[in-house]
């Protein structure tokens, strides 16, 4: 079904076929059938399937058929700033000839800034929980003319702690029977089930997630390598495929960062990504890759979630990740709207025993492909790495322990010294 077919504000169509968007996804057809018609939704749906768009078209076409009372706003309520950030941006893109403000206000940046954008009026609201919390405790946020509700990435927001936070919220609004809301989710699990129930007015339950856990348009494929040669294969990889983007996932922060500077050494541009970063530069990480300044971003599960990147070319899996349902989010970032891509997992013998739960999740096994020898490219950053390592061991202090130790054999001339003057 075509979003022409739909009886949309004329203005909001012209936006839609200028953003690109012709045919719709199943999501969206589904979500629509209902929003449009002022129904409150619970919908499940695999990341990548177009839920933002869903709600934002509901969203404008809300306000487009009803601008008498702009006092009335939309509020969506997102676990990190970068998926705020994100769903910011494509309200824009999406809503860039249609006269609305949309203001994004979460932790982590200037608070003069965001006041101004509240005095000044924002009818579409996009933010974290505490963040919004802390506006709305201090009466910059005014709850009640909260017209229409997103809770996006529910199962994540539960996930980080969020669920007292957002009940605090949803408290203070208007009750449910007079505003219109909607909770999106990559599972509808009991607790999202059950403030679905709650906050909502008589929803309509969508699942669309299928019996396949993963996007037929994606190339899985696994290799099972020691782990003292994954990095070896990794450039092998890139060196004959050479992906103009590729997203390469670690679980551990210092894996992630210490891999990024591999790549360099190896002529690869990479940064990284995780969770202990500034959020500033977080941001200006996603957004510079996005931009193409660098080909291969490494990250934690940070950037599993809520990543929108436009014609990601492949994903890696350096490291098998320890939850199973972060496999599907994991590639889930490759192969958007409607685009083909390639998932490449590492099997080793630290991470590998996750793998028969992430086979069991997603209802299939992985093919196993065998790196032939010539897959295997040499390390250039390694002998960097052990002279680093040997600087690091040389200007290591000596512990107190063994201070002691010498200090009880006198006649050693250099003992008697104090130890920061020795070379």
């Amino acid at each position: 079904m075509n979003f022409g077919d739909l009886n949309l504000h004329p203005s909001l169509l012209r936006a839609i076929a200028e953003r690109g968007y012709t045919k719709m996804t199943d999501v969206q057809e589904q979500t629509l059938a209902h929003t449009l018609l002022g129904r409150d939704a619970a919908v499940q749906s695999q990341t990548g399937t177009g839920k933002t768009a869903a709600f934002l078209i509901t969203i404008f076409e809300k306000m487009l058929r009803d601008p008498s009372d702009r006092e009335k706003k939309a509020l969506i309520i997102v676990p990190t700033r970068e998926l705020a950030v994100q769903i910011e941006g494509e309200a824009k893109l999406l809503g860039r000839r249609l006269d609305f403000s949309i203001g994004c206000f979460t932790g982590g940046v200037g608070y003069a800034n965001q006041l101004t954008r509240l005095r000044k009026g924002a009818d579409i609201i996009i933010g974290t929980p505490g963040r919004l919390l802390d506006l709305s405790e201090r009466g910059h946020l005014r709850l009640q003319e909260i017209e229409f509700l997103v809770i996006d990435e529910a199962d994540r927001l539960f996930d980080m702690g969020f669920l007292p936070d957002i009940k605090r919220l949803l408290r203070d609004m208007r009750p449910c029977a007079s505003r219109q809301g909607l909770l999106s989710s990559a599972t509808l699990n009991r607790v999202s089930r059950s403030l679905a129930a709650q906050y909502l007015n008589d929803p309509v339950f969508i699942e669309l997630t299928p019996e396949k856990m993963t996007v037929d348009t994606i190339t899985q494929k696994l290799y099972h390598v020691k782990s003292h040669i994954k990095a070896n294969l990794l450039l092998g990889i890139l060196g004959r495929q050479k992906p103009k983007s590729a997203l390469i996932f670690t679980n551990m922060r210092y894996g992630a960062s210490r891999l990024a500077r591999k790549l360099e050494l190896n002529g690869f541009s990479s940064r990284y990504l995780s969770g202990d970063l500034p959020q500033s530069q977080r941001l200006r990480t996603i957004d510079d890759f996005m931009a193409g300044k660098f080909s291969y971003l490494v990250a934690t599960d940070v950037a599993a979630r809520g990543l929108h990147i436009d014609n990601l070319e492949m994903v890696i899996n350096y490291d098998l990740p320890q939850d199973y349902e972060n496999y599907v989010h994991r590639i889930g970032r490759t192969a958007r709207a409607g685009n083909s891509g390639q998932a490449i997992s590492f099997s080793c013998e630290k991470f590998g025993k996750h793998l028969e739960d992430i086979e069991r999740f997603i209802g299939m096994k992985i093919p196993v492909e065998t790196p032939e020898p010539g897959l295997f490219a040499t390390d250039n950053g390694l002998e960097y790495e052990l002279r680093q390592k040997a600087y690091g061991r040389r200007r290591e202090p000596a512990s107190a322990g063994s201070r002691a130790k010498h200090q009880k054999r006198p006649g050693r001339p250099w003992e008697h010294k104090p130890l920061e003057s020795r070379a």
